[in-house]
């Protein structure tokens, strides 16, 4: 059964880790790597990622991406969203911050943060605005 419009969105908010998935050019299939991100309901979806990374060149010719969330319990559900690439900025320790709040335990961010910072080279975020939902939940198996 398709999710409504505030289920998809209050789904896409939880932290649950993504697929992004990005046109690889001709003769490839799409890249697809699991990545965290954010959401608020009614608002851009953004990522983190390496300035120099192939998802970020990969992303800037393409204009858009994917992403697709899922879980098996309690009911097998699923959210897929795609759209425009709407911004490109330089990431802040800030958002470091709050996107590795999301996933991490508390007692972790800190050193994760202060580690990622000082090792994982420049980040930019990669901010799209949801223009394609397609979501389900297919119950309990």
């Amino acid at each position: 059964m398709a999710l409504t419009r505030e289920e998809r969105e209050q789904f896409l908010a939880e932290p649950h880790i993504a697929a992004l998935a990005v046109d690889a050019g001709a003769g490839r299939a799409p890249l697809t790597v699991p990545i965290w991100y954010q959401y608020a309901g009614g608002g851009d979806v953004w990522i983190m990622t390496g300035l120099d990374s192939r998802k970020n060149e990969l992303i800037k010719a393409a204009g858009r991406f994917s992403l697709m969330v899922d879980r098996l319990e309690p009911t097998i559900r699923y959210v897929s969203v795609e759209g425009p690439v709407v911004e490109t900025a330089p990431a802040t320790v800030e958002l470091l911050r709050e996107i590795s709040a999301r996933y991490l335990p508390a007692e972790k961010v800190d050193g994760y943060v202060d580690f990622a910072w000082k090792n994982h080279g420049e980040q930019v975020v990669v901010r799209m605005r949801p223009e394609r939902w397609v979501s389900s939940d297919l119950g309990q198996v």
